[in-house]
């Protein structure tokens, strides 16, 4: 590809002054508050982001755009707005064949970048590349693992970015012939991480504006302040569409997962059983697999229920990525938490809506096998306890405003255990605040202190 602007780091200091700054985080046992964690420690990250708003493009004839970070050359690929490209905004690249979007300007050393992607319309699966440049592309190199795009929706792909100097990206489509691939949100993280990837909004779901919106999965907070960045590799957070969650890469589990529930998520798809590995770790994590859990005497057990996800097939087959599982007594998982999940489905069913965060904290569970701290050759961490905190409010609008003293608040914490676990889910609630305290977490945080005081120090009745 021809290069033709070079936009040096003084530049882009002036023409991203308004991009975030967050921090990494240590989500660990030894400091299981990271909101406590001093300021010398922390690593602060800016981000850059291309959205693709702000340009034009109809046609798949080779050409450049100038967009928001500076000019873009399209090969094989337009900027689609069309109901059939998939997009967080207005607009997405669409690419076909064997087609390439490339920068033609630098970002000064990047430590990772990310990118959205989906499949178009009703295409076909195609797989794509990132490829980097240090000499204003003249040569290239590919960075990471080549990523599948399979989904309608969008999912990020995220890549360690090693090398150093003014740097110039290409993604290429390398599969696929005519099937079709949308690129949206392409993100570039200087000096500490990969931020949300919307510029200038609080750190919630990456792509959304904020958190606060009636639905959004983190509207009663991110609980450990979870971050997308590479480097947050205790407390990693991860955009699942259908669900939000923390995960811990060396646990090989989720902190926690958090999601909103309404009589639109209740449908009459069935149950996918995909049980698969996440393709959307970083490049180089581990990903546990559909097998992972075989002969551990434990059940791949789902954080977002595969019950809470059957308006189609594509919201229930997103609930069995291992990344939403947890190793889980099967006593635990086929009676307790089934009842309490059903239980929950009836509230909505009765003319309510909820949100949910369940997650899981210590090390060893008693399975069908017996005590074990880690399966999967120790790999994934079997977890001691196992939670989940429900907030029930009316159907309605303006979700967080309704939150009252007097909003239910359910909230259930159970021993990892076959043998001794009573399939009652009521002999075993608590408040919010003992799990937060167990946890090290924060699960109500957007809504305000006074009213939480109230909820986290109140145990629900479970009628």
């Amino acid at each position: 590809m021809k290069f033709r602007n070079l936009l040096f780091a003084s530049c882009l200091s002036l023409a991203f002054a308004s991009c975030s700054k967050n921090t990494t985080q240590d989500f660990s046992p030894s400091n299981p508050n990271p909101s406590n964690q001093s300021a010398a420690n922390q690593a602060t990250a800016t981000v850059i982001t291309e959205d693709f708003e702000s340009g034009s493009k109809s046609s798949y004839a080779t050409g450049d755009v100038t967009l928001t970070t500076g000019s873009w050359s399209l090969d094989d690929a337009l900027i689609g707005s069309t109901s059939a490209d998939i997009k967080a905004g207005t607009k997405s690249v669409r690419i076909r064949n064997n087609g390439i979007l490339g920068m033609n300007f630098n970002v000064s050393s990047p430590t990772s970048v990310s990118v959205k992607h989906a499949v178009y319309g009703t295409d076909n699966a195609s797989t794509w590349q990132l490829w980097v440049s240090g000499d204003n592309g003249g040569t290239y190199s590919q960075v990471g693992a080549t990523i599948t795009t399979s989904s309608s929706q969008l999912a990020t792909a995220t890549f360690a970015i090693t090398k150093t100097g003014n740097l110039t990206f290409e993604i290429r489509k390398v599969s696929g012939g005519t099937a079709r691939i949308n690129i949206d949100d392409v993100s570039f993280s200087t000096g500490g991480g990969t931020p949300p990837t919307d510029p200038g909004t609080d750190p919630g779901t990456p792509g959304t504006p904020g958190n606060t919106a009636d639905n959004n999965n983190l509207l009663l907070g991110n609980p450990s302040n979870a971050q997308p960045s590479i480097n947050s590799t205790a407390n990693y957070l991860m955009d699942q569409t259908y669900f939000t969650e923390s995960y811990n890469r060396d646990k090989g589990t989720p902190n926690w997962v958090s999601w909103h529930i309404s009589s639109a998520d209740l449908g009459s798809a069935s149950r996918s059983d995909n049980f698969r590995a996440d393709i959307n770790l970083p490049s180089g994590w581990y990903g546990v697999s559909n097998t992972s859990y075989s002969g551990s005497g434990f059940d791949r057990g789902h954080n977002c229920p595969s019950g809470d996800r059957t308006s189609n097939s594509t919201a229930n087959s997103a609930t069995f990525l291992m990344t939403n599982m947890i190793p889980q007594a099967p006593k635990n998982n086929q009676q307790t938490w089934a009842n309490l999940e059903n239980y929950v489905r009836s509230l909505v069913t009765a003319g309510n809506e909820v949100y949910v965060v369940m997650g899981s904290y210590g090390s060893g569970g008693t399975g069908s096998n017996g005590y074990q701290t880690t399966i999967d050759g120790g790999k994934v961490n079997v977890p001691s306890r196992v939670w989940k905190v429900i907030v029930v409010l009316p159907n309605g609008n303006n979700d967080l405003s309704r939150i009252t003293t007097s909003t239910r608040v359910i909230a259930v914490d159970t021993p990892n255990d076959q043998s001794t676990v009573n399939a009652d889910w009521k002999q075993y609630l608590t408040t919010v605040k003992s799990i937060e305290t167990a946890a090290g977490i924060n699960i109500m945080s957007n809504v305000s202190q006074s009213i939480q005081t109230v909820l986290e120090n109140r145990t629900d009745s479970g009628v």
